[in-house]
């Protein structure tokens, strides 16, 4: 029998729901990523339509390096996730009370990601 199994079986939910998370922002990545291209290539195809169609404009960076932004936002969130899960996963197996300032650093890290992901969204909307 596991000792406290409810609170472990909770920390390994909590991981796997950080991790799905992280692989639909890696996905999302990749679609982004392949749209450019997809995007691309047809202005290349049409080069000689491309300024009655517009298409041309979604060349920006935010195109050309938002995938790989988010692919790298994903991969980060899958490591502070398993880095956290292992964390958690010491502190309940040991016997004495702990406090949460151990946490404070991934807390830390994960907000500077999350502002990251919401100026780069911003950029995007204003683009």
């Amino acid at each position: 029998m596991i000792r406290d199994f409810s609170n472990v079986a909770a920390n390994e939910r909590t991981f796997l729901a950080w991790v799905r998370t992280g692989v639909a922002v890696i996905a999302l990545g990749f679609v982004i990523e392949r749209f450019n291209l997809f995007l691309l290539s047809i202005a290349g195809a049409l080069a000689e339509n491309a300024d009655r169609l517009r298409i041309h404009r979604f060349d920006t960076p935010a195109g050309r390096y938002g995938g790989t932004a988010l692919v790298a936002a994903g991969v980060t969130l899958i490591v502070i996730s398993t880095v956290r899960f292992i964390h958690t996963a010491r502190l309940l197996s040991r016997d004495e009370p702990y406090t949460a300032h151990a946490t404070s650093v991934s807390l830390y890290v994960l907000a500077v990601l999350l502002l990251g992901v919401a100026g780069f969204s911003a950029y995007l909307a204003m683009t």
